[in-house]
């Protein structure tokens, strides 16, 4: 009989051996099928906390619609009837002091249309004008390869980009946008521009892609931990580990050993990787294999909630949360409404919020040092300042995500590409799995498990 380990109990590894249960099953295979975590619950960056009437998210809170319902996994795990979708409205960015809307014809605050871009607030005259080369400048240079903020201040100017776009962009994809590539996150403006002729001009034409319908994203009626609970039980043929921890893997001939935090050692034949990549490089004693994890890079980030016994009908009726662009005026890098964007979140009508703080903001190493007490008051401060709500809090949750957010530099491809060489050709059968290369999202984590696990059913 041979043994899979899965290791990491996150949404990759979840899927990676449910996908191996299912071949298991169908075949009838004779394979002893393990998944080891270390905390005392799985779902990794997924946790819902119930607190005082409220459902909240301490990691992601929400999956993208357009990704998961072309997946049958919500029907398998038989969630369809749980499903909640999100509620419209726009978006602020929160500079000179005042909440400015967001132009609603924009696409990560990239304008769709000459109108939107005419009667944006964010923006001067001059760097309108600026923005018009856009128009009548070809792309002989730029690849997908690129990085997407040099990319989008050629094109569209500076002023833009630092105003609008950048807000925007960075708050979704965690990173300077020097640093990340065009491949990495809006790949198919490249192909606008050579279509179109135009960045602008290409998103007008397509924007029944981005805004072809109200339900962008959903999660579920008892939050996003649903989807973590139907794993678990479905996987009735897995040895699932808890509070157990890998401490490392040896290589033992065509076998890998894997000693437990408990003194047991497992005989595996193959393992999957699903866990951060800054967990990944020191279970193996391989000094060269360490370094190329070291190509990878990771920022924090710290998540606080706080709920008042206010009705989140004190906040603008048309928004659904604000973006920083100036960070010498609030700390916070961004704030969702979240009792307003989530129905299911707040039963009563009373306000969430959830504030962000990244590692890119300028006051983030004093942050990541307090204890929640003092970061509660910095929450608050940002809230009063911001919202102008000075009432306390009836719940709070603070969340600290230390060097966990995968950053996809334009050295990113080449990193990962580097360490799946070494990996294939050292230590065949172990797949590393996971965000920290392969994206993101929820339906990118749930498709890159089955994907490692159909890699290793390939071996068999």
């Amino acid at each position: 009989m041979k043994t899979v380990v899965v290791i990491g109990g996150g949404i990759t590894g979840l899927s990676a051996m449910y996908e191996l249960q299912k071949w298991k099953n169908a075949n009838r295979a004779d394979v002893r099928l393990v998944l080891a975590e270390a905390s005392n619950q799985l779902g990794g960056k997924i946790r819902t906390v119930k607190q005082n009437g409220f459902v909240i998210e301490t990691g992601a809170d929400s999956i993208v619609s357009r990704k998961i319902e072309t997946m049958p996994v919500v029907e398998e795990l038989g969630l369809e009837t749980e499903v909640v979708y999100n509620a419209t409205g726009r978006s602020y960015i929160y500079t000179d002091s005042e909440l400015k809307l967001i132009p609603e014809d924009a696409v990560f605050g990239i304008p769709a249309s000459i109108e939107s871009l005419a009667n944006s607030t964010l923006v001067s005259a001059e760097g309108k004008v600026a923005a018009l080369k856009d128009f009548y400048t070809k792309n002989e240079t730029f690849t997908k390869n690129d990085s997407i903020g040099y990319f989008l201040e050629h094109f569209l100017g500076t002023e833009l980009v630092e105003k609008q776009i950048a807000p925007v962009l960075s708050g979704v994809y965690s990173g300077k946008l020097s640093d990340l590539t065009i491949k990495s996150t809006l790949p198919y403006l490249i192909d606008y521009k050579e279509k179109y002729g135009s960045i602008i001009k290409g998103l007008e034409a397509n924007k029944q892609k981005f805004k072809g319908g109200e339900r962008k994203f959903l999660s579920f009626q008892n939050g996003l931990g649903s989807l973590i609970d139907a794993y678990e039980e479905k996987l009735a043929e897995a040895e699932i580990l808890k509070n157990t921890k890998v401490n490392k893997i040896e290589k033992e001939g065509s076998r890998y050993q894997v000693f437990l935090n408990n003194g047991e050692i497992i005989e595996a034949d193959y393992i999957v990787l699903s866990i951060p990549n800054t967990a990944a490089e020191s279970l193996i004693n391989d000094q060269d294999l360490q370094g190329k994890f070291s190509g990878l890079k990771n920022s924090s980030l710290i998540s606080a909630y706080l709920g008042f016994d206010v009705p989140d009908s004190v906040l603008p009726a048309d928004g659904t949360g604000f973006i920083t662009a100036n960070t010498d005026e609030l700390s916070c890098n961004a704030c969702t409404w979240t009792s307003r964007k989530w129905e299911h979140t707040s039963k009563s009508g009373n306000l969430l919020v959830r504030l962000f703080y990244k590692s890119s903001h300028p006051s983030f190493a004093s942050l990541e040092i307090m204890g929640e007490e003092e970061l509660l008051e910095v929450a608050l401060r940002d809230i009063r300042k911001s919202l102008g709500i000075h009432a306390k809090p009836i719940s709070s949750e603070i969340t600290k995500w230390t060097d966990q957010m995968p950053n996809y530099l334009i050295t990113h491809p080449g990193s990962v590409e580097v360490l799946e060489s070494k990996m294939a050709a050292d230590y065949p059968g172990i797949i590393i799995a996971g965000c920290s290369y392969y994206g993101v999202g929820i339906p990118d984590c749930i498709e890159n498990g089955a994907a490692s696990a159909r890699k290793i059913i390939e071996m068999f």
